[in-house]
């Protein structure tokens, strides 16, 4: 029988299969922090928050997930997602090694690491294959990726 927190993992990761933003959220603990390349760090809402944002925008998202494990304090999984990344229209094939730990039933910390040259080379083009690597470039892609979460927040807040 697999563990709790194995089912939490696949939980999350079926959720994100169905664009259900809501559903990933609640996965988390009101306290979690995230953390990835691209966004760097989130903590509590603001994860929450940026999987809706993801979820909303996806349209032509597919995703998979394999190599679930967890045991009481830490799991992991590889996931990749394919998607149109919509300011440039270029195809995108993300590889993702997650790690999580674990409190109460709920993941605290979520890290998801991957090659954010390799995401730029395909999601800007010319531009990412040259300068993805520099580190003010993947600053920007940070801040870029930021400001698009607190414009999402915000409109939501209005909502």
């Amino acid at each position: 029988m697999p563990h709790p927190n194995a089912e939490l993992i696949r939980r999350f990761y079926q959720a994100f299969q169905r664009r259900d933003g809501d559903a990933m959220a609640a996965c988390y603990a009101p306290s979690v922090r995230f953390r990835d390349p691209a966004f760097g760090e989130l903590k509590g809402p603001a994860a929450g928050d940026m999987w809706r944002m993801l979820t909303s925008r996806a349209a032509d998202l597919r995703l998979d997930f394999d190599q679930v494990w967890a045991d009481d304090l830490h799991g992991g999984a590889q996931w990749v997602a394919h998607y149109t990344f919509s300011q440039t229209g270029r195809p995108v094939v993300n590889r993702i090694r997650a790690s999580f730990e674990f409190e109460n039933g709920l993941i605290v910390r979520h890290t998801d690491d991957f090659d954010l040259w390799r995401w730029a080379r395909q999601a800007l083009g010319a531009k990412g294959l040259l300068l993805g690597w520099a580190p003010p470039v993947q600053a920007a892609i940070r801040r870029q990726a930021l400001k698009g979460l607190a414009a999402f927040q915000g409109k939501t807040a209005r909502g």
